[in-house]
């Protein structure tokens, strides 16, 4: 069946579902949905076989961490969606609605200073799939990193959420080395020894924690571990880096709180069309950033989610 002979209202059903019609032919790829780009080898063999049964053999990888099977022919989206199944799998991370999110490896990685898969598996399944029939203004894009090295770009999503290890000197214990480990460790030149002491340039500091435990005589800890979120942020044809909220969360709970609050005052808030950086810019920030402090947003919840 050629493209064209696909109704404009059942190519946008089909877009909602997550197939998106292939350019210049009568195909479609369809967005497979992996929680935080994470999937079993079984999955992939699954998406492998019914690449090769229903499509043209070829898989690719969305910046979602999604997988894209291309090449299915109209006719057989349901078998496709059908021997998805089989696996648990589904379709979808389109439209005005949350969107998959996305994680970097901070669980496994040296610099990883969260569980980034724990986090970012809870967020997809009560935010993408909680609110998968809620529709925003626009869409939502969530990320989660391990450290401040921002491998995932948290903060040019809607809400961005970062590893955080904030340090911390005790002057009695430090002996002013002239080779300091501490100083040798830090990849921002945040710390210097002043007056026979170690000092932290609070504003260069990433607070990425590779300082923490390098010192011969445990001078330098962590004053506080935690997540760091930004609101606002955008990439595209019109960029905009988010801002961070002015508090480090020490409790996963709190960060979920955040997201939640996030959504639904897009919801609420946000004109159609807009993504959430242009109402975080047209409303304030530090009234957006007021309202994810307090809970009444959340008091609003049912009717904001009632709300046509």
């Amino acid at each position: 069946m050629s493209a064209l002979t696909v109704s404009a209202e059942d190519e946008k059903k089909l877009k909602g579902q997550g197939f998106l019609n292939n350019k210049g032919t009568d195909n479609f790829s369809a967005r497979v949905i992996t929680i935080n780009g994470k999937v079993t080898a079984e999955q992939i063999r699954h998406v492998a076989e019914a690449a090769e049964k229903f499509g043209n053999g070829i898989v690719t990888f969305t910046t979602r961490l999604t997988m894209e099977v291309q090449g299915i022919p109209y006719e057989n989206i349901e078998d496709f969606k059908a021997f998805l199944a089989e696996k648990g799998m589904t379709t979808g991370g389109t439209g005005k609605k949350v969107r998959p999110v996305v994680s970097c490896k901070g669980t496994t990685c040296h610099f990883g200073l969260i569980d980034t898969f724990d986090l970012s598996e809870e967020i997809h399944h009560r935010f993408y799939e909680g609110y998968r029939s809620v529709v925003l203004p626009h869409k939502f894009k969530i990320a989660v990193g391990g450290c401040p090295n921002n491998c995932v770009k948290p903060d040019l999503n809607d809400i961005g959420i970062i590893g955080q290890c904030v340090p911390t000197v005790d002057k009695e214990k430090c002996r002013g080395c002239k080779k300091c480990a501490v100083m040798a460790a830090c990849p921002v030149h945040a710390n210097a020894v002043t007056d026979g002491k170690m000092e932290f340039d609070r504003e260069r500091c990433k607070q990425c924690g590779r300082c923490v435990g390098k010192c011969y005589f445990d001078a330098v800890t962590a004053e506080k571990r935690g997540y760091k979120v930004y609101v606002g942020g955008r990439w595209g044809k019109d960029v905009a880096q988010g801002k961070a909220l002015g508090r480090i969360f020490t409790e996963k709970e709190d960060v979920l709180a955040i997201v939640e609050k996030a959504i639904l005052l897009f919801r609420e808030q946000g004109k159609d069309g807009e993504r959430f950086s242009q109402t975080v810019e047209r409303i304030g920030f530090e009234n957006v950033e007021a309202q994810l402090f307090g809970d009444e947003i959340l008091s609003r919840k049912e009717q904001i989610l009632s709300d046509n």
